[in-house]
């Protein structure tokens, strides 16, 4: 994650078919593999009364190589941006069943599961990471705005395309389309649909 003041995440993502092309690109303009491709799983927890959600916030524990545990939430001073800003707190832990057995104790269980396959690349002072989701292909860029919007521009990315919505209100606005019987998002239950993310995309 890169440096922010005051804990701030700033970053947009784009819908990008062809991860392998891009990559490529991403490699000529000078980008550096900062972590090899690793398959994630993410675990959102609430309240029984999904008090997170209706507060904005979201409470995460991710398996990767490691054991990460996120909190996100809306700034008190939101600062005015054309990219999505949020405030996070991560910490790495030691076991993911024994945090998630002490949120279960605390009143919090989980709500929804998500998958990716995330490669992680540095360019200048950006973060760009290519996420390879069941329903789709995205690149995330995280940084400072002018930063992203400077990567953004060279590597010929149409900035209006960009996307401020979080995978899981991708995800919602897909089961809506398609009446989908399941909230997770995972690769066993997307295996034999035949959906996109461009179909609200479009």
């Amino acid at each position: 994650m890169a440096s922010q003041p005051q804990n701030l995440e700033v970053e947009v993502k784009f819908c990008v078919p062809d991860l392998a092309a891009f990559r490529q690109r991403l490699l000529a303009a000078g980008a550096v593999l900062s972590k090899p491709r690793v398959f994630e799983k993410n675990v959102a927890f609430d309240t029984a009364d999904s008090r997170l959600f209706q507060e904005l916030k979201l409470l995460r524990l991710r398996q990767d190589t490691a054991v990460t545990l996120t909190y996100k939430g809306t700034p008190a001073h939101l600062p005015h941006s054309e990219a999505k800003v949020r405030e996070e707190l991560e910490v790495t832990v030691s076991d993911f069943d024994t945090l998630a057995e002490i949120f279960a104790r605390l009143g919090f269980a989980p709500v929804v599961v998500y998958e990716k396959y995330r490669e992680t690349f540095t360019w200048q002072d950006v973060e760009i990471v290519l996420d390879e989701l069941p329903y789709g292909n995205f690149i995330e860029l995280e940084g400072d705005e002018g930063g992203i919007k400077t990567a953004v521009a060279h590597l010929n990315l149409n900035w209006q395309n960009r996307i401020l919505t979080n995978y899981l209100g991708l995800m919602a606005q897909l089961k809506a389309r398609h009446n989908l019987p399941f909230n997770d998002l995972t690769f066993t239950n997307f295996a034999n649909l035949h959906v996109s993310i461009t179909d609200i995309l479009r």
